[in-house]
């Protein structure tokens, strides 16, 4: 028997970065048009080089998720599949992540797929295939749908919030005017979100600087959930001191388990642009 992880590219989870005997893991990518040229969302691309083509192309870019076939092919290398999306409030993968199922299972009636919403992104999807990875490679008895249960239950207890300094891309695709851009840019704040728990984007608050901006992320992750013994991912895009230093706010401030650090890949990159902190915990 296989067991199989499969998860969309708005993971910051590298392919590469994945070990196991036991599962396998693969990412389906999203696609990313920027201008005329398009970045395929996977292991080799260069984040610097997409972030340097959004700054030079004048005009709005955009994503394009997943092909149903590209899924169906994945969830086919394994007998028992578990795939995680981007929500389904931001993104029409789930949707093309259910199709694909659809579509295997037509060939494949043996086999099991289970599609989570992850209802978020980025670090929240990292801890996800972990919990994955960990039940799967403990299970002794092949029971998919505890396993699924268990994963359902763990996906509600995540959340996940970011911060954002750089709002170039929310300009060129018109959901910011260029002057409420400039302005916050030029004030030095940063806009501090969080994600619903029915995967939608709310605005939580604004900070000035550096410190009340981590100050204010703390607050809010101490707000909407018991952190003790919480396992926290924070995502990077380009800012490495930045994510250290909020790293080092958090165990100080919140009784965490443990606080891992890892780099933006395509699509979150796309979305949080240079600077921007997302925190998956």
């Amino acid at each position: 028997m296989i067991w199989n992880i499969v998860s969309d590219s708005s993971c910051d989870l590298r392919v590469s970065d994945f070990a196991s005997e036991k599962v396998r893991f693969e990412m389906v990518p999203l696609r990313l048009q920027v201008g005329a040229r398009e970045f395929i969302d996977n292991d080799s691309l260069d984040t610097r080089e997409l972030l340097t083509a959004m700054d030079a192309e004048k005009t709005a870019s955009s994503t394009a998720c997943p092909s149903p076939a590209a899924f169906a092919r994945a969830y086919e290398q394994g007998d028992k599949t578990v795939c995680f999306t981007i929500s389904s409030n931001l993104s029409g993968t789930y949707n093309a992540a259910v199709m694909g199922r659809e579509m295997v299972l037509e060939e494949h009636p043996e086999k099991e797929v289970c599609i989570i919403d992850s209802k978020s992104t980025a670090g929240a999807m990292v801890l996800l295939i972990r919990k994955a990875r960990e039940l799967m490679e403990a299970d002794t008895t092949g029971d998919f749908e505890a396993i699924c249960d268990q994963l359902r239950m763990y996906q509600a207890s995540l959340r996940t919030c970011f911060t954002l300094e750089n709002f170039d891309n929310l300009i060129k695709n018109g959901r910011m005017r260029p002057l409420v851009g400039t302005l916050l840019h030029s004030l030095g704040i940063h806009v501090i979100a969080d994600a619903t728990s029915q995967g939608t984007i709310h605005v939580a608050d604004k900070a000035r600087g550096e410190a009340k901006t981590y100050k204010a992320i703390i607050s809010l992750m101490g707000a909407s959930k018991d952190c003790a013994g919480a396992q926290v991912v924070i995502s990077h895009c380009e800012n490495l001191a930045g994510a250290m230093k909020l790293k080092e706010q958090i165990v100080k401030d919140l009784p965490v388990k443990s606080v891992d650090i890892i780099s933006c890949r395509g699509l979150t990159t796309f979305y949080a642009m240079e600077k921007g902190l997302i925190v998956g915990y």
